[in-house]
């Protein structure tokens, strides 16, 4: 058996939240999914601030890159500039399939990028196969 994984969604679109949601309710693993809505909160989240003060580390960020108040890009930056934090994979999920994008994800460290697709059976599908490289493949760092 597998151990169940923390994963923070941050994505502002609520179709692709609920969709998310979906590929993760009913799949094999129970991993347990917190959802924010923008940049602020995600880095909130990941410092244990305000709210989130008793939050879990996530081992694992699925990251949209278009989000408002604090744009994934700069998420991302500041998220693997933190000794505490750079450690924590992250996914990039966004729409955006320019080049430009992926370069500069990857240059700040993004894991992986990967490009949504419209249709919802193939969302689904790729997100259940992040979520199960992640839990049955990769070793992730202890919390």
């Amino acid at each position: 058996m597998t151990d169940m994984i923390e994963v923070l969604l941050v994505e502002d679109d609520p179709g692709d939240v609920l969709m998310t949601e979906e590929a993760f309710a009913d799949y094999k693993v129970a991993n347990q999914l917190t959802v924010v809505a923008d940049g602020e909160s995600a880095m909130a989240y990941l410092r244990k601030e305000g709210e989130y003060a008793d939050a879990p580390t996530p081992d694992l960020v699925l990251l949209d890159l278009n989000l408002p108040r604090m744009d994934g890009r700069e998420v991302l930056g500041e998220l693997k500039a933190d000794p505490e934090l750079r450690r924590i994979p992250v996914v990039v999920l966004t729409t955006s399939d320019a080049e430009e994008d992926i370069l500069r994800s990857y240059n700040l460290h993004a894991n992986a990028y990967v490009t949504k697709p419209v249709d919802f059976e193939r969302f689904i599908e790729v997100v259940r196969k992040i979520d199960d490289f992640f839990v049955s493949v990769v070793r992730l760092p202890s919390r």
